[in-house]
């Protein structure tokens, strides 16, 4: 804990402003030092710093996605308290010290009411409202169009830093749909494996490819699938997909939806090796990308795939309704590129900030 408490409360961005990197940012409350995600990769050359850490008093993580929990390991180390959703802190590595948040509710940590919401983007995922200066909201990775996971509303905030993976693209789920229906229209014969996060996109997707054809869930997604179903809170019509947990995974079923999501590890990993090994990439079989796709994942692609978006951040609309709800003045879009672009989007109803940091 610092010294001072004359300095007022204060946000500054560690790392994913300008980048879709590792998500980490650091706030001064008035009497604790917080990090806020302690996010590694995606890619493999954007390693979690362990001097993001130093002088923290506690963490938070928003959900169990790697570029949000893949440094947790040293949080650990240094035996700083992890702050997170019982279902987020299942990924945990062992020894956390744990102060659970629920997935809808408010609590007092440190003399700052902390307020959560379930996010729409991840199975136990939240995003986080904390009560000092007039509000600071911290999106993590969020989405309202997911048919499958639940997302609520969040308070006023003055200052928002929220999830702009898509920059200024405003394409809506409904038009990412039809797009992939026409794909699996025109891929009669041919056998799909789409790569995902079991926590994330995975049920969703796999609910909508039934309606195709043949679908298969390697074991981590049907776990993760198993989690989301029993703890209830989903979509009518969900619970369809309880009829594929039972069956075991079955590498010549038409879909095939599979961890990891930039199939470099795990079933996505095998499956391709093996379409590979058999002369089969690129004819009859092929990787569908949907979600943010690795140096991996793009050499997969252009040897034998596609990459459809399948919508599990906000289009640009969502991200200037956000706004307009919080009543925000000023915001940071985190985890694209360029964020300067946006200072030519005349609807943005709040300040952008650039310095990495905000006084609250």
């Amino acid at each position: 804990m610092r010294d001072s408490v004359t300095l007022p409360p204060r946000v500054d961005v560690q790392s994913g402003l300008g980048e879709k990197g590792p998500a980490c940012l650091r706030v001064w409350t008035g009497r604790e030092t917080w990090i806020l995600d302690v996010g590694a990769g995606p890619e493999a050359t954007s390693p979690f710093v362990p001097d993001w850490l130093e002088g923290a008093d506690r963490v938070f993580i928003t959900h169990d996605h790697i570029d949000h929990i893949g440094g947790a390991a040293h949080a650990i180390a240094a035996g700083q308290p992890i702050h997170c959703t019982a279902q987020t802190a299942r990924a945990l590595p062992p020894g956390a010290k744990l102060g659970l948040l629920a997935e809808r509710g408010e609590a007092c940590i440190g003399g700052v009411t902390v307020t959560t919401g379930r996010n729409g983007h991840a199975l136990g995922g939240v995003w986080l409202h904390l009560g000092i200066g007039q509000g600071l909201f911290y999106s993590g990775d969020w989405s309202e169009e997911s048919r499958w996971f639940a997302f609520d509303a969040p308070p006023p905030a003055r200052v928002a830093m929220i999830d702009a993976s898509y920059h200024l693209d405003d394409v809506a789920q409904a038009d990412r749909r039809a797009r992939l229906d026409a794909t699996l229209a025109g891929a009669r014969g041919r056998q799909l494996l789409f790569p995902v996060p079991p926590s994330g996109r995975a049920g969703e997707l796999a609910l909508h490819l039934m309606g195709w054809g043949e679908v298969s869930l390697d074991d981590a997604c049907k776990q993760a699938i198993a989690t989301a179903l029993a703890s209830g809170g989903l979509a009518p019509g969900c619970e369809a997909l309880a009829r594929l947990l039972d069956q075991p995974f079955d590498p010549a079923a038409r879909f095939l939806v599979c961890d990891t999501p930039n199939a470099d590890g795990g079933e996505a990993w095998r499956m391709v090796r093996a379409w590979r090994d058999a002369g089969r990439l690129g004819g009859d079989a092929a990787v569908v990308f949907t979600g943010h796709m690795t140096a991996h994942a793009r050499a997969i692609a252009a040897e034998g795939g596609h990459f459809l978006r399948w919508n599990v951040h906000p289009p640009l609309s969502d991200q200037i309704r956000m706004l307009d709800r919080l009543d925000a003045h000023a915001y940071a879009p985190l985890f694209c590129s360029n964020p300067e672009d946006y200072l030519l989007e005349s609807r943005i109803p709040a300040r952008l900030l650039l310095n990495e940091g905000a006084v609250l």
